[in-house]
């Protein structure tokens, strides 16, 4: 379905998760500057405080909210919060807050692959299901969620990263089928590779990673891959008019892929065959010839307490 463009679709309020840094706060501020009235949220009072003093400092107005994804009891106060700011709840929610998780999938602990989980999937669809009585009470409401051109290319050590995109991009297909007689409209954004601060904590993973278990030349190759990545991506502004578009529309698409190397990428993965498509990302990540030693057996690394 193509979308119809009206500037009656303008939502008048907008909650953004995620909203301190990277594509959240392009989007917060953007929406803003649109006369939005926008309620951002962030990890801790600290970030929630900067940015309101972000937006200030621009000749902007929004509200900031705390929210931990992690968190539900967190979560129901923040849109309880956003509920009392917008007189009854937001007209539109961009989910978008997201944390990475780098490093081969055996060698990644299981509290973070739980944290990536929580907060990419479980938590952003509890903020989904928190906003949605309000607007099923309105009939009328937009959700935007916010998942990655990862979501449909796999490659070596992002692969619990991408799990949890492919994993919100489906849920976000189901939720759109499922609400939409309610009079709410579910739209999924992927992006492809953006400069933010998303690549530092990637960059962090893979340094803690460098374990005897761990192929630390492997790691260390993949962190000169995405700080050559990091420093040849773009900035937010564009995924941000992006979002901002599909929730200006009349009628939005159904899926917006933002970026070249998003739409390159994904129509090559799907026309490629798959052992065309292992052996180039293999070769990226020095994974293509026979390691020097036979490693331990595989196995996710577990926890004290698991």
């Amino acid at each position: 379905m193509n979308e119809q463009t009206s500037s009656a679709g303008w939502p008048a309020s907008v909650l953004v998760t995620g909203a301190t840094s990277g594509i959240g706060l392009a989007t917060a501020l953007l929406l803003a500057r649109r006369g939005r009235r926008v309620i951002g949220t962030a990890r801790s009072q600290d970030k929630a405080d900067a940015l309101v003093r972000t937006a200030r400092d621009q000749g902007l107005v929004l509200d900031a909210v705390v929210m931990d994804l992690r968190d539900p009891v967190s979560c129901r106060e923040a849109v309880g919060r956003a509920a009392e700011l917008t007189d009854g709840g937001p007209d539109a929610l961009v989910a978008n807050a997201g944390i990475p998780l780098a490093g081969a999938v055996t060698d990644v602990s299981e509290d973070r692959i739980r944290e990536v989980m929580e907060v990419n999937v479980v938590g952003t669809l509890r903020v989904c299901s928190l906003v949605l009585p309000a607007m099923r009470e309105r009939g009328r409401g937009r959700i935007v969620t916010v998942s990655s051109a990862a979501a449909r290319i796999s490659a070596p050590m992002n692969g619990w990263y991408s799990a949890s995109k492919h994993a919100l991009s489906a849920a976000t297909h189901s939720l759109r089928m499922e609400i939409r007689r309610y009079g709410v409209q579910v739209v999924l954004v992927e992006p492809g590779t953006v400069a933010t601060p998303f690549w530092d904590r990637a960059q962090e993973d893979l340094a803690a990673l460098t374990t005897a278990d761990a192929d630390a030349g492997v790691h260390d190759r993949a962190a000169s891959l995405f700080s050559r990545i990091q420093r040849a991506a773009g900035g937010p502004q564009p995924v941000a008019r992006t979002i901002a578009r599909a929730l200006r529309v009349q009628r939005p698409r159904r899926r917006y892929t933002v970026g070249l190397d998003a739409h390159l990428g994904t129509a090559l993965q799907c026309a490629a065959p798959l052992w065309l498509s292992d052996h180039v990302k293999s070769r990226l990540f020095a994974l293509h010839t026979p390691a020097d030693t036979a490693p331990a057996p595989a196995r996710i690394r577990q926890t004290s307490g698991s």
